[in-house]
């Protein structure tokens, strides 16, 4: 994994776009993100290293989605817009990366200064845990392929609320984020 400052210059959302500014793991946990490295090995220990977690945060179910031109066809290229869009959600969002490469940008903050993107690069075997009421958005990088698996509470549920949407400042999920971040 590795974090910086979004460099804001116009162009594809797949490339680095890093202002070679680093962010460190600190800064991100203190904005609530969480981020493990559980290597993917061929003894499978991962898989009890992945139960052993979301047992500790009480998720209940997962799934695996896997993003590539191939496997989406003529609609790759939206999905991965929307993806882009700038959102968040009412639960925790987990994500443990099983193969290829993307990219988070998470929001740095609550106040104008800290609006900026933080992008953290993401590979095989990271695991990040995005808090409800983060603003974020997710791209896969230049390769063009991502496996992730999800993990839920309860059902498998993935409701993006738009930062665009006139109410979505207003939502009790930001505002417990707010709460939770201030210094």
């Amino acid at each position: 994994m590795k974090a910086y400052v979004f460099d804001d210059i116009p162009g594809d959302q797949r490339l680095p776009h890093d202002s070679g500014n680093p962010i460190s793991h600190k800064s991100l946990s203190d904005l609530g993100v969480i981020y493990k490295q559980i290597p993917i090995d061929d003894e499978k220990e991962w898989e009890k290293e992945i139960d052993v977690f979301a047992k500790e945060r009480g998720y209940k179910n997962r799934d695996q989605i896997t993003v590539t031109k191939e496997g989406l066809g003529a609609a790759y290229e939206e999905k991965i817009k929307s993806f882009f869009d700038e959102h968040l959600h009412e639960d925790e969002e987990i994500r443990y990366i099983l193969g290829g490469s993307g990219y988070f940008d998470v929001r740095g903050g609550k106040e104008p200064k800290d609006e900026q993107w933080i992008r953290i690069s993401l590979e095989k075997g990271d695991l990040i845990v995005l808090p409800a009421g983060i603003y974020h958005r997710f791209t896969v990088d230049s390769n063009n392929t991502i496996t992730a698996m999800r993990l839920f509470q309860d059902e498998p549920k993935w409701t993006p609320y738009s930062r665009s949407a006139p109410d979505t400042d207003t939502r009790s999920a930001r505002e417990e984020y707010l709460n939770t971040i201030k210094a």
